[in-house]
């Protein structure tokens, strides 16, 4: 492409770089080098990420004509596996290209582990009678290759596997999937409910996630006006 007389441009030797196969857990980093090709100082008016996991430094803010710059990009692979594609945002006077997208891409290794996969983070449980359980199934799922030992945490929710309680930790064997039943009281409440049960396991990617139930807690009076306020939508249906 053609310089823009007296304007600053923004040249790249490389806009993507493949790391190596890396270990979850390293810190990898690279720089990208470009010049200005232009015929005016250049200013990096602004360098961001597009995660926090990914960190990025210019060398210096202003470039002048014909002289070179370098971003510095560090990339933390804690919590990643499998390949990871990141993007770094280069903002700066050129006129043609003010912002400029520079890839890094890289492939994590995690050791043998457990892994754990649900089939549902939220469950809507709709209108409620006050007194009654509500009952949430659950799949939990072992995508690894170690046992998952997953514990749930909450005050008033009882944990049921093969209709039997549970106290403490619930394994799952690698490749399996354990079917949960999780039941949570309504006593004393009424109106909106919002829950969220927090699982601990041994994934060490995932070591804890939240299941949110919601739900709308009424009780025998409400639900008997709430039937008779809409009898007509029920009697029109038959």
């Amino acid at each position: 492409m053609a310089q823009t007389q007296g304007n600053p441009r923004i040249s790249f030797k490389e806009t993507k770089y493949i790391f190596p196969k890396a270990k979850e857990g390293a810190v990898l980093k690279h720089e990208f080098s470009f010049t200005n090709t232009g015929q005016a100082p250049l200013i990096i008016k602004r360098v961001t990420t597009s995660c926090g996991c990914t960190a990025a430094l210019v060398s210096s803010e202003t470039i002048a004509p014909g002289k070179e710059g370098k971003i510095s990009v560090e990339f933390d692979t804690r919590g990643y596996f499998g390949e990871v594609v990141k993007q770094v945002y280069v903002e700066s006077n050129d006129p043609v290209e003010p912002r400029k997208i520079l890839e890094i891409q890289a492939e994590i290794e995690v050791p043998p582990s457990a892994r754990m996969e649900l089939d549902n983070y939220n469950y809507e449980a709709g209108l409620i009678l006050a007194g009654e359980k509500i009952e949430v199934p659950l799949k939990v799922s072992n995508r690894g290759e170690l046992e998952l030992r997953v514990e749930f945490v909450h005050r008033q929710a009882t944990i049921y596997e093969r209709e039997k309680p549970v106290k403490g930790t619930i394994k799952v064997a690698p490749g399996k999937t354990n079917e949960i039943l999780v039941r949570l009281p309504t006593e004393g409440r009424s109106g909106m409910l919002r829950e969220y049960i927090l699982i601990k396991s041994n994934d060490p990617i995932r070591s804890s996630v939240s299941l949110y139930v919601s739900g709308y807690v009424v009780s025998p009076e409400q639900l008997k006006e709430l039937f008779q306020k809409y009898r007509y939508l029920l009697d029109k249906k038959d």
